[in-house]
């Protein structure tokens, strides 16, 4: 069953999201305030639904925060609905954005398309989703943004290592052994270094501050923060 947290300071809203998704069976915990979210996200969630103006802090920064620990797919809801403040919320990690007023059947509708984009949530190990970038192992395919990423047969095995061991760092060498050793094609660090580059300029909205491919200096690579 998937968890929501509803982070809404107007108890009218945040009450009648809470009816609404609880009877599409969904399992739901409702708070009023950036501190009270905090001490919720200490447990896990499926999704976050996100006011942005809170009486003791912006759901701006409270999403910057998740996003430098977690995964979990955030929805803005606000008033805020301007292009500029729809750019603004998606530069700081939400997965959607809502304007007020809406209807609890289309923010349904939302939430089903956001939980259904997020790995973990969808169950699909073939489908893998992380800030903007989604990778279909079985497809061989990459996307960013939505746009599509062609990506060379070592490019992609370098990138399904990286992801398929999210969390942990991967040595220069255990990288060059597992994508050339093994077919008995022996390369140097430096022929590493070049598609490491390569999938950076492919992949990355900045390649000199990437967010995906992350150096850890002196040892080697890790994806994501």
């Amino acid at each position: 069953m998937y968890s929501i947290l509803i982070v809404e300071d107007d108890i009218i809203i945040n009450g009648g999201i809470k009816v609404y998704l609880e009877k599409q069976g969904y399992e739901t915990v409702s708070v009023y305030s950036v501190n009270e979210a905090k001490e919720k996200l200490k447990n896990a969630f499926s999704l976050v639904l996100l006011d942005i103006n809170l009486p003791d802090g912006s759901g701006l920064d409270l999403c910057a925060e998740i996003r430098r620990t977690s995964d979990t797919p955030v929805i803005f809801l606000t008033a805020n609905d301007t292009e500029e403040n729809m750019i603004e919320g998606f530069e700081y990690g939400c997965d959607d954005y809502i304007s007020k007023p809406f209807s609890v059947g289309v923010l349904e509708q939302r939430i089903k398309a956001v939980l259904r984009r997020s790995t973990v949530q969808s169950g699909n190990p073939d489908l893998f989703s992380y800030r903007g970038l989604t990778v279909d192992f079985k497809r061989m395919s990459v996307t960013t943004e939505g746009e599509p990423v062609k990506l060379s047969a070592t490019e992609f095995k370098i990138l399904r290592l990286l992801i398929k061991n999210k969390g942990q760092v991967l040595t220069r060498g255990i990288l060059i052994e597992k994508i050339w050793d093994c077919d008995e094609n022996y390369i140097d660090e430096n022929t590493l270094s070049v598609h490491i580059r390569r999938l950076r300029q492919k992949l990355e909205p900045d390649p000199k501050n990437p967010q995906y491919i992350v150096t850890v200096f002196g040892i080697g690579y890790t994806f994501g923060e």
